[in-house]
């Protein structure tokens, strides 16, 4: 094996080193913060609940984001929180999450006034951002499936908000592996992301969960 060839093999190791180094990092430091077994004892004073996209087949929840929102229906039944922030993708009239969302938690009995939609949580980190800047959020409980869960969790708490997590996993899903794979990098990529702190794709003006959640109702799939 050449020099450049050992070199090259010696940097690839490092990386993966790194990578999966970081990984356990963001694991670590926000598995504390996820609830165990249904306990919300430690859950006092909390301002939403956030529960996170996950994509939506003809015009329904996918399997994955209606077990989110079921958590996420279950923690507001037990008062764990006074609103929910349904974060997800409303880019285009064709592609709505949030719509659906709050329409399946209010057919499940949660108020409209108590639901904000998040029209441009394009991303975990942009969810993240704007519950703290847009929603002005301090104390939340973010809601997704445990893989998902620790780098929301490490996100939040990193921009500042007091933050813990109840997952969403009721059942196995298909691809799963798939996914545990492409969130070891995701948790990687938003490490480095922690650290410079971007704008997220798009910020607006505030909107503060205290208020009335239906002030939110048709504002997208517009962001200009």
């Amino acid at each position: 094996m050449s020099k450049a060839a050992r070199s090259a093999m010696t940097l690839c190791v490092l990386l993966a080193l790194l990578a999966l180094g970081l990984n356990c990092y963001v694991l670590i430091s926000s598995g504390r913060r996820i609830v165990r077994d249904g306990d919300y004892s430690q859950l006092s004073d909390v301002d939403c609940i956030i529960v996170l996209g996950a994509g939506i087949w003809d015009g329904e929840p996918s399997p994955m984001l209606a077990d989110r929102l079921q958590q996420g229906i279950e923690l507001y039944h037990a008062d764990v929180a006074p609103k929910i922030i349904m974060s997800g993708d409303h880019g285009s009239a064709e592609h709505d999450e949030v719509n659906i969302m709050k329409r399946y938690a209010i057919e499940r009995g949660v108020p409209s006034e108590d639901i904000f939609m998040d029209h441009a949580g394009f991303s975990t980190y942009d969810s993240m951002f704007r519950a703290r800047d847009v929603f002005q959020a301090k104390r939340v409980v973010i809601v997704t499936q445990k893989y998902h869960l620790y780098r929301a969790v490490y996100i939040a708490n990193h921009l500042g908000m007091d933050a813990y997590g109840v997952n969403s996993d009721p059942r196995p899903y298909g691809g799963q592996i798939f996914r545990e794979i492409r969130e070891i990098l995701a948790r990687d990529k938003d490490f480095f992301k922690c650290i410079v702190e971007p704008d997220p794709t798009f910020l607006g003006e505030p909107i503060p969960i205290s208020g009335n959640g239906d002030v939110t109702n048709d504002q997208g799939p517009s962001f200009e």
